[in-house]
């Protein structure tokens, strides 16, 4: 399963223009003083996986992360790496030029002390999840795993506050693509498994939804704006799948996974991310 990951990317702020050197001033006009130099560009913090970077089966594209950036006329700072889990945040480096060798964390923490930073989007926990729809038991398999997102999620929410008590920041999680397996021929009980992610989304996402207000910061349920949590006896004709729930065909349309078992979202899903990180940070 190919995890999701996180470009560490601190950007400086624009320099000043260059321009021609300066004609003599004659001696009747007085040297102007009101030449204000330009100012910086308000940053945009993100923080997470590939769902951050924009990653996909084709390479690297456009993430939400970059059209909230063009939408809000921010100088994104991306840090995200392809395959953080949770835990990484705080143990490995940065991705990206301008990382420092730090990490995520100690890097975003650096960024809100310039307080340039006016948005802070945190997407995490995927890639610590995504084991369990195959583990034998997923339910205990996901338990643990979103015990250890919470724990690590804190941590890294804790330093921010610490940072930038007023910053806004939102967290956000992801479409349920195991859905996909309903009509994935990879698998062999992918209906099965469709199910049950239904109930490990929902746990996962009403548990870290209540870590992120603890901090006072907001949360973009993306699994419920993309239909996650639609009764599966909701169905569509498909162009391509015949009936199928509605979910699924949802699923199908905003990442890869249906056809190229690739969990990234495609263009679709990452406007859809963004979307809802808009709406929730209102």
């Amino acid at each position: 399963m190919p995890r999701f990951a996180l470009v560490a990317a601190l950007l400086t702020a624009l320099a000043a223009c260059t321009s021609s050197p300066p004609t003599p001033t004659p001696l009747t006009q007085p040297e102007s003083s009101t030449t204000q130099p330009p100012q910086e560009q308000q940053v945009y913090l993100s923080i997470g996986d590939s769902y951050a970077t924009g990653f996909g089966p084709d390479g690297t594209g456009e993430s939400f992360a970059h059209i909230l950036a063009e939408q809000s006329n921010l100088k994104l700072v991306n840090l995200a790496c392809n395959g953080a889990t949770s835990a990484d945040l705080a143990t490995k480096p940065a991705c990206g030029p301008d990382a420092g060798g730090k990490t995520q964390v100690d890097a975003a923490v650096e960024a809100l002390r310039g307080n340039k930073v006016r948005l802070v989007t945190l997407v995490i926990g995927g890639n610590d999840l995504a084991p369990c729809a195959i583990n034998q038991d997923p339910v205990r398999c996901a338990t643990e795993a979103v015990a250890g997102i919470k724990t690590n999620v804190a941590a890294t929410l804790t330093k921010l506050r610490a940072a930038s008590p007023d910053v806004k920041i939102v967290g956000v999680t992801y479409p349920d693509i195991f859905l996909g397996a309903w009509v994935n021929p990879s698998f062999r009980n992918g209906k099965n498994i469709a199910t049950l992610s239904v109930t490990m989304f929902q746990n996962f996402n009403t548990e870290i939804t209540a870590e992120y207000a603890k901090f006072g910061a907001k949360f973009a349920d993306v699994t419920q704006t993309t239909g996650g949590y639609t009764a599966l006896t909701d169905v569509v004709q498909d162009p391509k799948y015949g009936q199928i729930p509605s979910s699924v065909a949802k699923v199908c349309t905003l990442t890869y996974f249906c056809d190229r078992t690739d969990v990234h979202a495609t263009p679709a899903g990452h406007q859809a991310i963004a979307d809802a990180v808009t709406t929730a940070g209102r």
